[in-house]
């Protein structure tokens, strides 16, 4: 009976050392977790079984030197970081034991330090001010969190950057660039005399275009206007065109003058640059001379999308084909626009303007619109990268993966979105949630992984049905978003008359901010972008007043 007592107070022990998140907490996520403390409760009571059985020698033991409150007050500080960042070291208890030893040293060695598990002075003030640039947020944080190859974690490497003196440029969130364009952009900021941020305001200097044809931003760096004479010559000056492959962007080095995206022709990673006076044209219809056949247009000719196929050989042409509904412009349309590329334009124009608009700088409210529907999905990524990150035993590939699965079960309402009022659909998904078995907590956990995922592979099937399943589990805030999308076109087709009650609802003054909310006024500044700014009253105009005149009596 005694025993039976030892292991439920050890496991009480455990469970208040160890507390969890009821808002983030999943099945997956925590049961590593509470296994662990499962199994440590079990493994106490056997030692102090063995403890019991063994005779009990009383042992003098130097005292421990005292903690002063400042002390430990910084080592939660410390702590509580290392946490936030991922380097799990329990409970901020102010006591620096072994966990968060092992803790600091893996800090120590993200960083690039040896891993001592004793913090220097310069340690901690990385760790420290990147939790604090954390918990503050801000849209130049959530941008630098989503773009980075790290995720939250890239932040403590741009703060590491910039208290060591090296270019913010290599964070690779700078800009709203790609890491490889942004990569490129301090390169060349380091043998030029202009600053990697005034290179990217300079006109001129950053041009976009489709190069290859894969519906993705396309860059072209030309180093012509740095002044700089190390990447010129008397002839020409290098120019850098990054092209998007699925691998990701592959760099192009060309030598030449004042170029133009149409001088460039891009079949995937590779690139020719063509003669200033010959611009790229398309094709004629008409049948070229006889020539001979080369392997690629054998291929390109070989694909019988373009003949007629019988519905049954044997009918011949008695049989009349099913009538079908014609489709004029193939798998396009607004389904394949890439917001992604929407968001990298929108992103280089905010910043070449000195920042985001204001209500008191509003001058288009179209451009209110393109900065803040991209401002939120940069936080919905973040948000989603922060709860990838806590899930036990998958990869963010294979989470991917799942999310891509999930989204032909969404497709009916995402599809709807266009067409029905927002309470029909809002209904319609209501349903659907009953139908999966999953608890709301559950649902939701996994609405927002998906949401990133659907932004990040800029796949609106993905993204819109996760923001469709949050609005319709409560998290109104997610509203906005379809409202965006109707307004945009991206991933639904535009209508402005069904985003206006999307937006209403995401405007709900009672709804728990999930954009930007240390922005308080970010809602009136989109309900002016969207519904106008309130029409000022003209000032009455004041009543002519009878002049009187003084006149001098005889």
């Amino acid at each position: 009976m005694f025993a039976r007592y030892s292991l439920i107070a050890a496991l009480s022990i455990s469970v208040a050392a160890f507390p969890i998140d009821p808002a983030r907490a999943q099945e997956g996520i925590v049961g590593g977790i509470i296994g662990g403390i499962i199994g440590g409760a079990i493994a106490n009571d056997q030692r102090a079984r063995q403890q019991r059985a063994q005779p009990q020698v009383r042992q003098r033991t130097a005292p421990r030197p005292a903690v002063s409150n400042v002390q430990r007050e910084q080592n939660r500080s410390v702590q509580t970081a290392l946490n936030h960042f991922g380097w799990n070291v329990g409970t901020p208890d102010g006591a620096i034991g072994p966990r968060s030893r092992a803790g600091i040293s893996e800090y120590q060695v993200f960083l690039g330090f040896a891993g001592t598990g004793q913090l220097s002075e310069f340690e901690r003030n990385i760790l420290l001010t990147a939790h604090q640039r954390a918990v503050s947020g801000g849209p130049q944080v959530a941008q630098t969190v989503s773009s980075h190859p790290q995720g939250l974690r890239g932040l403590v490497l741009v703060v590491r950057d910039e208290m060591s003196g090296r270019s913010p440029a290599q964070s690779a969130g700078n800009y709203g660039l790609p890491a490889a364009v942004a990569s490129a952009v301090d390169e060349i900021a380091a043998s030029s005399d202009p600053s990697a941020m005034q290179l990217v305001q300079r006109a001129g200097f950053i041009q976009l275009g489709d190069l290859n044809g894969d519906g993705r931003t396309d860059y072209i760096l030309d180093t012509s206007v740095t002044g700089s004479a190390f990447w010129c010559s008397a002839q020409a000056c290098t120019v850098q065109v990054f092209v998007s492959t699925p691998e990701g962007y592959v760099r192009n080095d060309f030598q030449a003058f004042n170029v133009t995206p149409a001088m460039f022709t891009c079949t995937r990673g590779t690139c020719e640059l063509g003669a200033p006076q010959q611009p790229v044209t398309v094709a004629a219809a008409q049948p070229a001379a006889p020539t001979a056949p080369s392997p690629t247009t054998e291929v390109a000719l070989s694909v019988p999308s373009a003949q007629p196929a019988a519905r049954n050989p044997d009918a011949g042409a008695t049989e009349a084909a099913a009538p079908a509904v014609p489709n004029f412009f193939g798998g396009g349309g607004q389904g394949e626009r890439s917001l992604a590329s929407h968001c990298d334009r929108v992103n280089l124009l905010t910043n070449a303007n000195g920042g985001f608009t204001t209500r008191d700088t509003m001058t288009d409210p179209a451009q209110v619109l393109n900065e803040q529907f991209c401002l939120a999905r940069t936080y919905a990524m973040a948000d989603g990268e922060e709860l990838i990150a806590q899930v036990q035993g998958v990869s963010a590939a294979q989470i991917a993966d799942q999310c891509v699965a999930f989204a032909p079960s969404l497709k009916p309402f995402v599809s709807a979105l266009s067409v029905q009022p927002h309470d029909e659909v809002m209904q319609s998904v209501s349903a659907f949630v009953l139908q999966t078995g999953m608890s709301p907590q559950q649902l939701t956990d996994t609405a927002r992984i998906c949401l990133a995922v659907g932004y990040r592979q800029d796949n609106m099937d993905v993204a819109v049905g996760a923001a469709l399943l949050l609005t319709t589990l409560g998290e109104r805030a997610y509203g906005e978003l379809m409202g965006h999308h109707l307004v945009q076109g991206f991933g639904a087709t535009k209508r402005d008359d069904l985003a206006l009650a999307w937006f209403e609802l995401g405007f709900d003054p009672a709804k728990r901010a999930v954009f930007a909310p240390m922005q308080p006024e970010r809602d009136s500044l989109l309900r002016d972008a969207v519904f106008g700014q309130p029409a000022q009253q003209p000032a009455p105009a004041a009543e002519a007043a009878v002049p009187v005149f003084a006149i001098p009596q005889d």
